[in-house]
């Protein structure tokens, strides 16, 4: 259930619902509004006590959670969550551009491509330092190596990086290295692993499972957020389909689907979403158009001899290409991709 705070409620009024809110065994959410403080009370039989609580200072109504996702639903916050993570910003007005390499594989690739992809108007660096793989004997990834030079070209560039963690003990070492905690397809529900995300000062970027529901991806998120994480982002990867003609199935519908349902931002990934690089652009385009957050695109300085995903990443041309038309279709729908505020490239 939701306690709703009166607008002008003293932060003593706030702070003593909350030990209310607690003392009955619930879990308090607070989430500051644009005009009011609302409390989230998570928890069994949060319903029993809803008369108890509406009686406190400040409070000025109290009232259920219908969505089975409570803390991610938009019953809780109705105002879109901004989520800034040094130079990217997702969110409401805010829409983030994400590039970068599948995966690290030498400090001259990755910032050869940091510095095209922040010429080109990027505000975000990814790439994948632990790789899972389908097959055991694929590339794996350069595990801390990888991290070091994910963060050589953040000190060079200024932008944040984005990168996988894909493990529950490898939480800590990756949130040394990165701003944001990226959750993979294969993980959406390696409920461990987000719970450790959960309890870490980072932003994390969640992954549609190529199954999931959107209900299992909210609820996933709740994990998150649960544990005391506000800073969670969506991710449309696309789904697992009976069509051949794409690696998986990108429905944008999801985009303004999610936003009815959810105060967090929806990021799509049109890499993974259609597992060809022909096909990149103009899915990234349509997610613009559609109300898409951010993006996440993989880039290259080779595609061909990539250790990962080269047939679905860009060129450093194709995606300067890429920006310059998706800034078009954002002012054609009235929307704005966020400027690069990274410091600029050293000499």
């Amino acid at each position: 259930m939701i306690v709703v705070m009166k607008r002008g409620a003293t932060p003593e009024q706030i702070e003593h619902m909350i030990q209310r809110v607690e003392a009955l065994g619930l879990k308090a959410h607070p989430i500051q509004g644009t005009e009011r403080t609302v409390i989230a009370a998570i928890g069994e039989k949060r319903d029993e006590h809803r008369t108890s609580l509406e009686s406190g200072p400040g409070v000025d109504e109290v009232v259920p959670i219908l969505a089975p996702y409570k803390v991610a639903s938009r019953e809780v916050k109705p105002e879109p969550t901004v989520i800034r993570a040094g130079s990217l910003a997702v969110g409401n007005s805010h829409v983030g551009m994400i590039a970068g390499p599948c995966s690290v594989e030498s400090l001259e690739q990755t910032m050869a491509t940091a510095r095209a992809v922040k010429k080109a108007g990027a505000t975000a660096l990814r790439g994948g330092a632990f790789k899972p793989r389908t097959s055991p004997y694929s590339f794996q990834g350069l595990k801390e190596e990888g991290l070091k030079i994910l963060a050589a070209a953040r000190e060079e560039t200024g932008l944040a990086v984005v990168t996988e963690v894909v493990a529950p003990s490898d939480v800590e070492l990756v949130a040394d290295y990165a701003d944001v905690l990226q959750i993979g397809a294969r993980n959406m529900q390696n409920y461990p692993l987000l719970e450790a995300v959960g309890e870490v000062d980072r932003a994390v970027l969640l992954k549609r499972g190529p199954s999931a529901t959107i209900d299992e991806l909210l609820l996933a998120a709740e994990y998150i957020l649960n544990a005391g994480n506000p800073n969670v982002m969506l991710c449309e990867r696309g789904i697992r389909t009976f069509e051949a003609h794409t690696r998986f199935t990108l429905p944008l519908a999801t985009v303004p689907y999610l936003h009815e349902r959810t105060h967090l931002p929806v990021l799509v990934d049109p890499s993974h979403g259609t597992g060809h690089t022909a096909l990149v652009a103009p899915m990234a385009y349509a997610a613009i158009a559609a109300g898409a957050d951010g993006l996440i695109v993989e880039v290259h300085p080779d595609p061909e001899s990539a250790k990962s995903d080269g047939y679905q990443s860009l060129t450093f041309d194709q995606f300067a290409q890429m920006m310059a038309q998706c800034h078009r279709i954002a002012a054609a729908v009235g929307r704005k991709i966020a400027a690069n505020e990274a410091a600029d490239i050293q000499a």
